[in-house]
């Protein structure tokens, strides 16, 4: 995780391809390297943010939005190689983000790294 910014209102790159949060925007910037023998796919609807107990989904749609053009937060990232991004958040105007969960499939237990 190299960082969280949260408070943002609307995301996007252009005047057609932007939305308004319902709460607050959160940006989770982040470095993933895959460590293992194969292929790995990332999906940002598998991310978490937490706010101690409670748990808030990734916004696929504003995290699309957010991204430069051309990428997405789907990546097959192959053993050695790492890619960065952002993943977007929506939450409660009055909610401050704890800690994320990030998973390497919906299946996985993932890791919590605290804020």
């Amino acid at each position: 995780v190299k960082n969280i910014e949260c408070g943002q209102n609307t995301i996007g790159q252009n005047q057609y391809l932007t939305k308004t949060a319902q709460g607050q925007y959160c940006m989770l910037n982040i470095s993933v390297k895959n460590i293992g023998d194969n292929a790995q796919s990332l999906f940002s609807s598998n991310q978490k943010l937490l706010n101690n107990k409670t748990v808030y989904s990734a916004d696929d749609t504003a995290t699309l939005y957010a991204a430069p053009e051309g990428s997405s937060w789907y990546s097959q990232i192959n053993p050695g190689n790492s890619v960065d991004g952002t993943i977007i958040f929506d939450i409660p105007k009055d909610v401050t983000p704890t800690a994320v969960q990030l998973h390497d499939s919906a299946l996985s237990k993932g890791v919590e790294v605290q804020f």
